[in-house]
């Protein structure tokens, strides 16, 4: 799985590299700002990738001394230093832009702008979907992020190319840097889901509720065997999830069956969850829950047997 994610995030930064190249390239033949604007985003792009990959290299190491729940916050970080570079990026596109309202600008060869433009949503497209693919294959919050980052490229390329012809069927060159603004717009919004996201899985927000469910269910399915259960407590670190809860079994069950049901608990979610990690701490029950308690036990018979005396 980790073997698959580095292959994704390689893919992302060899197509960006080739952006950056053409795009640029473009930028100064035509003399377009929208473009220039797109280069730029290619380039943070490219470093947001490098992270990226970074990052999911980082978090597949397993658990270790220094690090005993493992690394897969470093997934988190990436998010929102990918998050950070694309609002500086955003900056840039927005003086650029109106710097050439201001001034006035003249472009040239606006067919070599479209056909540039046209390449790039398709490159695009094409590795945004591979990576999104990989992303939900392999719960990776920087894939997803890197994803995001490409589909907005993708986006605002369309956008910028759609500028140019309008510009090449009206003769109105401050429709391209019109056009620059519109795509800073997009690209803050993909900037701003992202960082929050990443900020969830910095903060140890629980997970989302459905999960939740799913282990509550896992464990409901044996009261016949169990008392019950408080304290849940989960977070998320990348896509590594951290579930904790208090177990309270019946107090005349051996050790060796109390740990064998810790165990085919901890199976039974992992089964249900990727990339789960659970403690269980076990707790005798209390007197005072036999009266309402499904679990046959020594303890409870002798409840029943105070009941008929009486």
């Amino acid at each position: 799985m980790s073997r698959t994610k580095v292959g994704a995030a390689k893919l992302s930064v060899i197509s960006n590299s080739l952006l950056i190249l053409i795009k640029l390239t473009a930028g100064v033949i035509t003399g377009s700002i929208s473009i220039v604007a797109e280069a730029i985003h290619s380039l943070f792009d490219l470093v947001a990738a490098l992270i990226a990959l970074v990052s999911v290299r980082v978090s597949g190491q397993p658990a270790d001394k220094e690090h005993p729940f493992g690394h897969g916050k470093a997934e988190s970080i990436s998010g929102l230093i990918e998050a950070a570079l694309i609002f500086v990026a955003v900056a840039l596109i927005v003086q650029q832009a109106i710097s050439r309202i201001i001034e006035g600008s003249s472009l040239k060869l606006t067919d070599v702008g479209i056909g540039v433009m046209l390449v790039s949503v398709i490159v695009n497209i094409a590795v945004s979907r591979r990576l999104t693919k990989v992303s939900r294959d392999t719960d990776s919050l920087a894939l997803e992020a890197d994803a995001a980052h490409l589909n907005t490229d993708a986006y605002t390329s369309l956008g910028v190319m759609l500028g140019l012809v309008a510009v090449r069927l009206t003769g109105l060159d401050i429709l391209d840097s019109i056009m620059a603004l519109g795509v800073a717009g997009l690209v803050v919004r993909a900037a701003y889901n992202i960082s929050a996201k990443a900020l969830r899985g910095l903060m140890d927000v629980r997970l989302p509720l459905e999960e939740e469910s799913i282990i509550r269910s896992a464990i409901a399915e044996h009261f016949g065997e169990v008392v019950g259960f408080h304290a849940l407590r989960t977070r998320k670190a990348g896509s590594q999830r951290q579930v904790d809860l208090h177990l309270v079994m019946s107090r005349d069950i051996s050790l060796e069956s109390a740990h064998a049901m810790c165990d085919h608990l901890e199976q039974d979610m992992l089964t249900k969850l990727r990339d789960v990690n659970v403690t269980i701490h076990v707790e005798p029950c209390a007197s005072t829950e036999c009266d309402r308690c499904a679990v046959a036990c020594s303890l409870q018979k002798g409840s029943d047997h105070k009941s008929s005396a009486t």
